[in-house]
C-alpha cells in the first residue's frame, strides 16, 4: 500500500468517524492538541486502524506518536 493511500484512508476515517475538519488534517498536526483526540478516542482509533488496514495496534505503538505524520508512519510500519 502506498503512503498516499494510507494518508487518504486515514484522513477519510478521521473525518467520517471522528468528525475532524479536513483542514485540520495536516501532517504536522498534534493528535492530542490540534486534532483533539483524547484517551478514549485512541481506543476508537485502534479499532478504526484494525478495520481499515487489518493491522493490530497496542498502546506501546503510540509511545512516539505525536503528530499525524507519526501516525501515518506507524500504520505504514505495521503494513511493511
Amino acid at each position: 500500500m502506498t503512503k498516499e493511500t494510507i494518508i487518504e484512508k486515514t484522513n477519510d476515517f478521521l473525518i467520517d468517524d471522528f468528525e475532524i475538519e479536513e483542514q485540520v488534517l495536516e501532517p504536522s498536526a498534534n493528535l492530542k492538541d490540534a486534532i483533539g483526540l483524547d484517551s478514549l478516542d485512541f481506543v476508537d482509533l485502534v479499532v478504526a486502524v484494525e478495520s481499515n488496514f487489518g493491522v493490530k495496534l497496542v498502546g506501546e505503538d503510540f509511545t512516539n506518536v505525536v503528530t499525524l505524520q507519526d501516525f501515518y508512519n506507524l500504520i505504514q510500519s505495521k503494513l511493511d
